[in-house]
């Protein structure tokens, strides 16, 4: 009978062990190996920190030049400090890969199309678009690129060096929890992988793109019609480069192929598919005022980059001092240097030049094999990447991808993603496949004393675009549209283009030099906010992309009016909620609505809204009002035209719909274009209105009219986990205030920088230092963030060693 139990028993346990220690699948959802994931020794309970857990430590790496030392103080934001420059690189690695790990992986599977890896097939188009983009191929390239120069090598090998010395180091029980439930490991980190995080960055700080949709609309308007929809100037204009500029005429002639009107402009195409983009809104603002408009006398320069709100946060704030610089900033959780910071002498910002730099073109193969395209009269042998796509689960399927002289062909007659490509091929044109090395960009900031260092490390940023904004402590100020930008006639790769020949292909870049620049402008500031970098009436290259105008009108209209600034006038500049499209808007309302047709309920919407302040503060109810009854204004002008067609069509933006409406108002697209039915204006407005009041009734009744509970603003964690997220946020602002805050979008990092003799510095990002959810550090600034505060960035001297604010120190040994 004993034997009987201990069989028994013994046959238990083991099936225990199995079931606990395997990963199931219940009702389609992944459960992770539960006696791995409850373990005391290695389980999650080991992610918890203790409010008062001791990160001191004395370290040994044979890797390392010379002796290394880094400070933490009480915000856990690192002070580094090494005798030898690349150990700070090491340093660098090792501290990003124990305090974000998980985050910087897993961006980089994303750039190589690997989630289904980890999440399974429902992943597999969203891997085959960024195989079929060329991600990997582009970051080969990058990669290829930065390993020519001895200077970015080196510091990219202690980079990479750094962060696999703390991988192979870890214990099971400091792995992040994000891999015990998602029930994977780390790998090794590699150059590579630092190329795919910058090409990751790079698609998603794209410029807009939208050649599919745009020529679809040119087929279902006429391009007449598309002018108008989406038209190339805006009569808000107020560039980067002020109005008035004279430029030189143009190194570079680009000349319009004699068949453009028949093959291109006139052209009658249809694509049933979208393509995949980033975030129309990752934007930012930044802006530099001269010592002559602040009361020190000294400039002062201000950034604050607008992506996706997430934890772990993008960012990782430090200081690296080195023999040869002393840079503060933010990081990169996945690439060396300092990205957006200041050094000894001077700071530096970016936002984004919104330019489009990838066109598709459409390619004759012949025949299913894409063995042979035809170009320039001939017959071309393609070129092929067989892209291993590894399935959680599953067997791996291997997506075979032609390249042609333009690019890969992303889509063909197996594409299954958001659509049909109806039989035909494209082919993707995309500037960050070219080799280029934007490593070096910051590499050369981090140290640049002056103008001229700064004009020099900017040329090496290719792709994304970015608007570089600078100030230095000897008064200069200046701003540069920087990337290599190509070189088109005007309208060339909006719509998809021939790929017969070489007739469509671009015709060269535009000179570095002739990018819209400028340094100490009369006016005493520069400023950016992802508008259109210079007028083109006159710039004589075509500024092809998407610039939202409002955010860069009102900085410049706001700087223009400031003097005696002080860097607490520029926290309260940055948090500033006020909604200047809607200022312009309004009024509309105003004049045109049929007050008449309104009953009680509505009426008492449209009073809140004509009495509004413009303000989208978190208690306004005018800001919810106006949002929705925007919204279904716009419906009310386009949807018909939207609904007219079957195909994929983009929306006109809001500011094509002001604009358009201010200078007409009787507008043709006020009537449904392809039928009879007439419209005015007064009926568009009171209809959309009516229909908006039965929305703007249901988020009262919900207790969500305030507008803090309307947008309901949250930091999502990057897996979509809500008990990782901070949710509900009392914060106000959106699209069109300075303040670009909306439901997971807004300012990434606030940074002033004032540059008196002693620099005066302030940021805040809507994160934490740690990357652990476990962790008193994980979201330590948020509530900061969301009430405008600012924290002082505190540029240590190694001599403050004994500095109460210091709580840890990390000894770095050979």
């Amino acid at each position: 009978m004993q034997i009987v139990r201990f069989s028994v028993s013994a046959v238990i346990t083991i099936v225990l062990i199995y079931l606990l220690n395997n990963e199931w699948n219940v009702g389609g959802k992944p459960i992770p190996p539960i006696g791995k994931l409850l373990s005391p020794q290695h389980g999650f309970w080991q992610n918890a920190d203790d409010v008062e857990k001791d990160y001191a430590a004395d370290l040994q790496f044979p890797q390392l030049k010379d002796k290394g030392e880094v400070y933490f103080d009480d915000r856990m934001v690192p002070h580094v400090f090494v005798q030898n420059e690349v150990d700070a690189y090491f340093i660098q690695g090792y501290l990003h890969a124990k305090f974000r790990l998980w985050q910087m992986e897993f961006q980089v599977y994303a750039a190589a199309g690997r989630i289904s890896e980890l999440i399974g097939e429902k992943a597999i188009n969203y891997d085959k678009d960024k195989r079929r983009l060329g991600m990997i191929y582009a970051a080969e390239k990058a990669v290829a690129e930065m390993e020519k120069d001895s200077v970015t090598k080196s510091e990219c090998d202690a980079y990479t060096a750094g962060i696999n010395a703390y991988i192979e180091n870890m214990k099971a029980s400091e792995l992040p929890v994000e891999y015990k439930l998602l029930n994977y490991q780390p790998e090794k980190w590699s150059n590579l992988k630092t190329a795919l995080f910058l090409k990751y960055m790079s698609f998603e700080l794209a410029g807009s793109e939208s050649d599919f949709e745009n020529t679809n609309a040119k087929t279902v308007f006429g391009l007449s019609n598309f002018e108008k929809m989406y038209p190339y100037m805006l009569d808000s204009l107020d560039p980067i480069i002020p109005k008035g500029t004279v430029y030189p005429a143009p190194t570079l002639n680009v000349k319009i192929p004699t068949s453009a009107d028949s093959l291109y402009f006139n052209r009658k195409d249809s694509v049933g598919f979208v393509t995949d983009k980033p975030d129309k809104d990752n934007g930012s603002n930044n802006w530099a005022v001269s010592g002559k408009k602040t009361k020190s006398g000294k400039p002062i320069l201000c950034n604050d980059p607008h992506l996706g709100l997430n934890l772990p946060s993008l960012w990782y704030e430090m200081q690296i001092t080195t023999p040869n610089f002393n840079a503060y900033g933010v990081s990169f959780p996945g690439s060396p240097g300092i990205i957006i910071g200041f050094n000894d002498s001077c700071a530096f910002g970016v936002t984004n030049a919104e330019r489009d730099v990838r066109d598709y073109y459409e390619i004759k193969f012949r025949d299913e094999s894409m063995k042979e395209y035809w170009f320039n009269n001939e017959w071309k042998m393609s070129d092929f990447r067989y892209e291993h796509i590894a399935i959680k689960n599953k067997p791996e399927i291997i997506d075979t991808v032609a390249y042609t002289v333009f690019g890969p062909v992303m889509y063909d007659k197996t594409y299954n993603g958001n659509g049909r490509t109806n039989g035909k091929y494209y082919a993707v044109r995309w500037k960050a496949h070219d080799a280029s090395n934007e490593l070096m960009t910051f590499n050369l900031l981090n140290r640049a004393k002056n103008y001229k260092d700064y004009a020099e490390a900017i040329k090496y940023m290719h792709v994304p675009g970015q608007n570089f904004v600078f100030a230095c402590k000897n008064g200069d100020i200046a701003i540069w549209d920087q990337g290599e930008f190509p070189a088109k006639w005007k309208r060339q790769g909006d719509f998809v283009m021939p790929g017969i020949d070489s007739t469509y292909m671009w015709q060269g870049n535009i000179p570095q030099s002739e990018n819209p620049h400028m340094i100490n402008p009369e006016r005493g500031f520069v400023s950016s906010a992802n508008q259109m970098p210079a007028d083109p009436a006159t710039y004589p290259y075509y500024l092809d992309g998407s610039f939202p105008p409002y955010r860069g009108f009102i900085i410049n209209r706001k700087l223009s009016q400031m003097n005696d600034i002080t860097p607490e006038d520029m926290m309260k500049l940055q948090t500033d909620n006020y909604n200047v499209f809607a200022e312009m808007a309004v009024p509309l309302f105003k004049k045109f609505m049929n007050e008449n047709a309104l009953d009680e309920n509505e009426k008492k919407y449209f009073d809140t809204l004509i009495n509004w302040n413009y303000r989208n503060d978190i208690h306004e109810k005018g800001a919810t009002v106006f949002t929705i009854a925007w919204d279904y204004f716009e419906r009310e002008v386009w949807l018909d035209d939207m609904n007219s067609s079957k195909l994929k069509l983009d929306h006109p933006v809001s500011s094509t719909t002001l604009e358009a409406v201010l200078k007409d108002s009787n507008l043709i697209f006020l009537d449904n274009i392809n039928t009879p039915q007439k419209e005015t204006l007064r009926d568009d407005i009171t209809a959309s209105f009516k229909k908006a009041a039965a929305v703007i009734k249901n988020a009262e009744a919900e207790g969500r009219f305030n507008w803090e509970k309307y947008k309901d603003t949250k930091v999502t964690h990057l897996a979509k986990l809500a008990p990782f997220s901070r949710l509900h946020l009392p914060i106000g602002g959106g699209t069109f205030s300075i303040n670009a805050t909306k439901e997971d979008h807004g300012p990434s990092w606030r940074m002033i920088v004032s540059l008196t003799d002693t620099t005066q510095a302030y940021g805040v990002y809507p994160g934490g230092q740690s990357g652990n959810p476990g962790s008193p550090f994980y979201d330590t600034f948020i509530d900061n963030w969301v009430e405008g505060k600012y924290y002082p960035l505190w540029v240590m001297n190694k001599t403050e060693a004994a500095d109460k604010r210091i709580k840890y120190k990390m000894t770095f040994n050979k």
